[in-house]
């Protein structure tokens, strides 16, 4: 085993080890000593027990995996985060409906109402739309495909009540007849593709073990379940399938993998139940809500092995339907004590390398949005914006737990931009309906006095840079605009055009070296765009497209960190950061919100205020990996 001769500067508690919440923000409440890791209980055995010394941080690299970056002087780690978020409602609430497709193009069709239905709806990632009815009102049907190859097979009608064997091929905007299956069954499951599929167990009655594969016109016989049942759930494809949970003669936690010609009992589920939603592939699926003795929210995750327990539902539900994968889950209808038309989306991100985390600040004084940041952690300043219709003037100065109340601003505005420090603040451009302003103000650590006016009056523009050399870029004037303009500590001058005339864009760095991303033309747009003192070009794109995010960003050009706004889903936690080429995603805020305040560097961040809609004084602080800890020497095995 590997040990650390160290000096870590502040990173070492008294006992000796190494406080792994100290170094790059990583896994909390985990030591380090002997350069092996304890307390970390989902770390694959493949990854070992000795941390690896490397001069850069290796790509790829795996969830839990630790190493010492030489270069940097620092101990990273990659953490996961998994989690449901809500999303737009089903037009149609129903339980027993069939799903397919992905996290951005979903499918659902049939199912009951309280009676069976036909009815199809499409997903684009935000909102459900009504899609081309399915040939008959049945419920129990199994589902495989995408939104624009749909198979839909087997179920029930009623009255009376009647097993099916019709198989329905969607094309994205109507059904048309497949090929039947041999076997009339209900409550029956499903995977694969259109040309592909894969139809198991239901009930006929009784239970079924019947494999059938469809190969795009007809079925043929496969291999039996080991385990004869209905209401089960499925994922994968037609040649590795994976088939888990339902009903046998009583709730079943049995897993089994298809190989394309049998099945294989593998190891079971931590939770016995039925009426289960599925997503994924046969070694990476998830097993979502389902039905114990009541509707559950449990949800888990298999990885090919093993089912591990992964963040529940929001809303208990069984006879709901999924599709996506195990890492862009979605789940949509089902019944709680009624039918429901709720959605729900499930990510899991591995954030590259894990840095960092946000924590709860000190409130500010007035909770308002579309206000302006500059400052750092510790000295931060928060200035105009907006408390419901009323503009407001007000100024805060953070000290790294509380905010104070300072001199008002001369003009109360808001959507204005920004540069400075908490001491030599530059306040710029903004709204004073009924038009935009021009105005420019400089903070002297207590009070606002007048500036040189902007060439272009407008607003939600972004800003960065000190008071003597601000840069103020974007915005909406009559239209949204590129312009760029350079401030001395007098005045202002043109500068060289953005490539992208866009407004509620986030804006870092200096004016030699500033950043913008993100914010909206005619959409919310990711593009990044560097600029060198004269003139932009461009650079990597956001991971997430977005707008009104945090003015007064954090970070310089080569180390950015920008957060919250808002796309079509609504308002946004994310958080990226920067490295001068590319853009990776770091653990999220707390608070979703847009059109807040920033302060800080990459490493030392504050966001504050915004809108949620109402507006917040909500203040969090962002710490990232620091660079300061050294180590003498590092010694693995």
């Amino acid at each position: 085993m590997g040990t650390i001769t160290r000096n870590f500067a502040n990173n070492v508690g008294t006992n000796g080890l190494i406080d792994a919440t100290q170094i790059d923000g990583v896994i909390p409440s985990s030591n380090i000593t002997n350069a092996s890791v304890t307390n970390i209980t989902t770390v694959p055995a493949s990854i070992g027990d000795t941390i690896e010394s490397v001069a850069s941080d290796p790509s790829p690299a795996t969830e839990g995996q630790f190493w010492y970056n030489s270069t940097s002087g620092t101990l990273k780690a990659l953490v996961q985060i998994k989690a449901w978020s809500s999303a737009g409602n089903m037009n149609t609430a129903r339980y027993d409906l069939s799903g397919a497709g992905t996290q951005t193009a979903g499918l659902a069709f049939a199912g009951s109402t309280g009676t069976r239905s036909n009815a199809t709806e499409e997903y684009s990632g935000y909102t459900w739309s009504t899609g081309g009815n399915y040939p008959i009102s049945t419920q129990g049907a199994g589902a495989a495909g995408t939104q624009t190859a749909g198979l839909g097979f087997g179920g029930s009608t009623y009255p009376p009540l009647q097993n099916r064997t019709d198989t329905a091929e969607y094309d994205g905007s109507s059904w048309s007849a497949g090929g039947s299956m041999s076997t009339a069954r209900r409550a029956l499951s499903g995977c694969g593709t259109q040309t592909a599929g894969l139809a198991f167990g239901g009930f006929i009655p009784p239970n079924s073990a019947a494999t059938e594969e469809y190969d795009g016109s007809a079925w043929t016989a496969g291999g039996n379940l080991n385990t004869a049942r209905r209401e089960a759930e499925a994922a994968g494809t037609q040649t590795a399938g994976l088939g888990f949970s339902g009903y046998t003669t009583a709730i079943s936690n049995a897993t089994e993998e298809y190989n394309g010609s049998a099945w294989t009992s593998v190891n079971s589920m931590n939770t016995a139940r039925t009426d289960s939603a599925g997503a994924g592939i046969q070694t990476n699926a998830l097993a979502i809500g389902g039905y114990t003795t009541a509707a559950i929210a449990t949800t888990e995750q298999y990885d090919g092995t093993s089912w591990l327990a992964v963040p529940s539902l929001s809303t208990a539900r069984s006879a709901l339907a999924g599709a996506g994968t195990a890492t862009a889950g979605l789940a949509f209808g089902g019944y709680t004590t009624a039918a429901t038309a709720a959605t729900e989306e499930f990510n899991s991100t591995i954030f590259s390398p894990a840095t960092g985390a946000w924590a709860s600040g000190g409130n500010m004084g007035t909770a308002r949005g579309s206000l302006a940041g500059a400052g750092t952690q510790t000295e931060a300043l928060g200035f105009g914006g907006r408390v419901g219709p009323v503009l407001s003037n007000t100024t805060e100065e953070y000290n790294g737990s509380s905010w104070t109340s300072s001199g008002n601003m001369t003009t109360a505005r808001n959507a204005l931009g920004s540069a400075g420090t908490q001491t030599a603040g530059l306040g710029f451009g903004g709204y004073t309906p009924p038009t935009n302003s021009n105005a420019t103000e400089e903070y002297n650590g207590s009070t606002w006095g007048p500036g040189g006016n902007l060439g272009t009056a407008r607003r939600y523009l972004a800003g960065c840079g000190t008071q003597t050399a601000g840069l103020g870029f974007g915005g909406y004037s009559t239209a949204n605009t590129n312009a760029t303009e350079e401030y001395d500590g007098s005045s202002w001058a043109g500068g060289g055009n953005m490539g992208t005339a866009r407004r509620t864009t986030a804006g870092v760095g200096t004016q030699t070296a500033g950043l913008a991303a993100g914010g909206f033309t005619t959409t919310v747009v990711a593009t990044t765009e560097e600029y060198d003192g004269s003139s932009w070009t461009a650079g990597g794109n956001l991971n997430t497209a977005r707008n009104s995010l945090a003015i007064g960003g954090a970070g310089i050009q080569t180390a950015a960190l920008v957060f919250g706004g808002g796309d079509p889903t609504g308002l946004l936690t994310a958080t990226e950061q920067y490295d001068g080429t590319s853009w990776i995603s770091v653990p999220p805020m707390a608070t979703a919100r847009r059109e807040l305040g920033g302060a800080g560097t990459q490493t030392l961040a504050l966001a504050f205020g915004g809108v949620l809609p109402a507006n917040t004084a909500v203040t969090e602080e962002w710490s990232g990996p620091q660079t300061t800890a050294t180590a003498s020497t590092i010694t693995t095995s």
